[in-house]
């Protein structure tokens, strides 16, 4: 007897449309190539005019100083000396005007490099700047635009501080030697790739040019194609063999990352406990003393008016019970009930429910994280939400939990105005400074118009 038949695979099923998916990726990656080449090359570009202005004051100052100084101990000054001179004070003034505004600007075009190579070849380059040299400074990172990295620190330090710390960071370095490098390995790896495609074009085009014919030209069309993409990642591997930072400057980014964070979790645990303490006293507490009085009174009256005893009773109970709220929102903004009795990922939907707009809910996580992190990362999620529905304008969001190489990966997409910007004080950086007490980051794409995705990544474990 013959079992049962096994039930034809879906055409929509799970395993063909990642399939379908990973096509569409590999196909995009293939087609992207060429034009994102093309943009690592005019940066390859742009860093050979920095290179110009950054080290051609340098060699005009030092080549002139060095010929005066010669003719000094000659003969003295002549004709070609006095232009020797003009030289060295043209060199001296360039570097002095200059030559900090231009190594900003290489450090600027450098993290450029490594967000473009994380976003488009996902290859992760590290950055390990040394701190700017001014007290009470507020902690900003890369992400800043040239304008303020420019014109950051002006009447605060002074120009031989702000030399010194520039050229005695060896990232500086790293960066100058990058330039150079890519100015070598870019029409290799980036231009060959696209002029192979051009002169296939041309050939398939032009039959007989050159003698080549349309087989050749399509050859070479195809041998492009295919080769932009490894040659691309070739080069973004070059850019974090040279960018990426050596173990010590890693180590030492890392022990000011984790004092700064324990320091903000620190500050941060203060004030909450400052606004429990607040809270209570204002709130709960208040309606507790109140509640003591009037329970006094009605035993006073209760054998010569109880009609005014009842009243006072009643009055007691009400208060009571607004006191027994209170303490229960106190107790949620705490650490909710339903996180703890049903886990993050059940608790961000009790969220979504509440929100006062549409949210959704995808994904799910096959055990918990811990406590802390999980604490951590439900309120983050409150905020994001207040955020979306307060601020941007937003109809709906999703929400997304996931649990991947070892991280906690919460996306929150919203379709609302964008601009989100963590300077402007709409809680982003509180966000921040919440997950980064477990190493987390938080990354921004909020563009003008919209739509705003942040994602949260907390490394951890599920247990």
């Amino acid at each position: 007897m013959n079992g049962p038949v096994a039930p034809a695979a879906s055409p929509d099923s799970p395993a063909r449309s990642a399939r379908r998916r990973g096509a569409r990726e590999a196909l995009g990656s293939v087609l992207l190539a060429p034009p994102r080449a093309l943009a690592f090359f005019g940066l390859s570009l742009a860093g050979l005019v920095l290179l110009v202005v950054a080290i051609g004051p340098v060699v005009l100052a030092v080549s002139g100083l060095w010929h005066v100084i010669q003719d000094i101990s000659g003969q003295g000054l002549g004709g070609q000396d006095g232009q020797d001179l003009l030289n060295a004070l043209v060199g001296l003034a360039c570097c002095r005007f200059v030559l900090p505004t231009a190594l900003i600007v290489v450090r600027w075009l450098a993290s450029l490099t490594r967000r473009l190579a994380g976003r488009w070849c996902a290859v992760a380059i590290r950055e390990a700047y040394a701190p700017e040299p001014v007290s009470a400074a507020t902690a900003r990172g890369s992400s800043e635009g040239l304008l303020d990295l420019i014109l950051r620190g002006h009447g605060r330090i002074t120009y031989r501080q702000r030399i010194t710390w520039l050229l005695n960071d060896r990232a500086t370095w790293k960066d100058l030697l990058w330039l150079a490098v890519s100015v070598i390995a870019g029409p290799v790896l980036l231009i060959a790739p696209i002029g192979l495609m051009v002169g296939g074009m041309a050939a398939f085009l032009a039959v007989n040019l050159n003698g080549f014919d349309r087989t050749s030209g399509a050859v070479l069309v195809v041998v492009g194609v295919a080769a932009a993409p490894w040659l691309l990642r070739a080069y973004v591997g070059l850019a974090r063999l040279v960018l990426a930072p050596s173990e010590s400057a890693a180590l030492e980014q890392r022990v000011a990352y984790l004092a700064q964070t324990r320091q903000e979790s620190l500050d941060t645990g203060a004030a909450e406990l400052r606004r429990i303490e607040r809270d209570l006293h204002d709130g709960a507490q208040a309606r507790l003393v109140a509640m003591g009085l009037t329970l006094d009174a009605a035993g006073r009256l209760i054998d010569t008016d109880p009609a005014a005893a009842r009243s006072l009773l009643i009055e007691a109970r009400d208060a009571s019970a607004k006191a027994l709220a209170e303490l229960r929102d106190l107790v949620r903004g705490v650490h909710p009930p339903v996180l703890a009795d049903r886990g993050l990922a059940d608790a961000v939907r009790a969220l979504a429910l509440d929100s006062p707009a549409r949210a959704r809910v995808t994904g799910s996580l096959d055990g918990r994280p811990p406590a802390p992190v999980e604490s951590a990362a439900y309120f983050a999620v409150s905020e994001l939400l207040a955020n979306v529905f307060k601020h941007a304008a937003a109809r709906s969001a999703d929400i997304d939990l996931r649990h991947s190489l070892g991280a906690l990966r919460i996306t929150v997409r919203d379709d609302g105005d964008g601009g989100a910007d963590p300077g402007r004080g709409t809680g982003l950086r509180g966000v921040e400074r919440r997950i980064a007490a477990f190493d987390g980051v938080l990354a921004i794409s909020s563009p003008v118009g919209g739509p705003t995705v942040i994602t949260m990544e907390i490394p951890c474990d599920l247990s």
